[in-house]
């Protein structure tokens, strides 16, 4: 009997984006399969969710281990739906169920580059200043912050990049091409204003610790980060 191959196999195929391999993966819901997809997103997302609110407090590192596996899981499935509606029109004629998959794969090859980064992270705010004088450390808040956006970006970029070779497998170069670009665009505007929802994840300095804030609505993810970057170049 054949047992087929092993979870770390199954892994390091997914991170080197195998076109054949991961595109005959696409065709149909394995459960293990599934479930492996599910638990690098959970362990990923959280280790990472976990480093990037400890410099506010050990609370606020469980608060966002928790929000940040199920932010994933939701732009998972909300992003599902929007490019199973795009994929055709760019000439892509697959199904939910391919689109679901091809999704669900990239936020797994994704979360294991965050759960890689870390140990980094930590040790980023680990020197980091500690949070004591809120008037002092908006810097360092900024400076944090980015560097949480440029990593998740990098990340979901990188894997969404490695998937490219499937898309080619299934529709050609340049349909792929496209459905990526649309893909990317799609994954960034539905899950950066899906965490700002969810904020906070470090925890501004100066306001009290909440898992959700109290008006999760006001604002968008674009403003605050442009403020961020503001603050940080006036500082500098």
């Amino acid at each position: 009997m054949n047992a087929g191959p092993s979870s770390p196999s199954r892994i390091g195929t997914l991170l080197r984006g195998d076109p054949q391999t991961v595109s005959g993966w696409t065709e149909r819901i394995e459960p293990r399969r599934l479930a492996l997809h599910l638990a690098l997103i959970i362990f990923g997302a959280g280790s990472y969710g976990a480093a990037m609110g400890w410099w506010r407090a050990p609370e606020q590192a469980l608060f966002t281990a928790i929000k940040f596996p199920i932010i994933i899981l939701l732009t998972t499935l909300g992003t599902a739906l929007l490019n199973a509606m795009l994929a055709p029109l760019l000439g892509l004629n697959i199904p939910f169920r391919q689109s679901f998959v091809t999704i669900l794969m990239s936020f797994a090859s994704a979360c294991v580059i965050l759960g890689a980064f870390s140990p980094l992270t930590a040790f980023l705010i680990w020197n980091a200043p500690p949070i004591a004088d809120a008037q002092r450390q908006t810097g360092t808040y900024n400076f944090i912050l980015l560097t949480h956006v440029v990593v998740i970006a990098f990340s979901g970029i990188a894997a969404n990049v490695r998937l490219r070779r499937c898309l080619i497998a299934l529709g050609g170069r340049p349909v792929a091409n496209r459905v990526l670009f649309s893909w990317l665009a799609v994954n960034l505007f539905f899950g950066s204003q899906l965490s700002w929802i969810f904020r906070p994840f470090i925890g501004s300095p100066g306001l009290q610790l909440q898992f959700l804030r109290d008006h999760p609505l006001a604002g968008n993810f674009y403003e605050a980060v442009y403020h961020s970057l503001m603050q940080l170049l006036k500082s500098s």
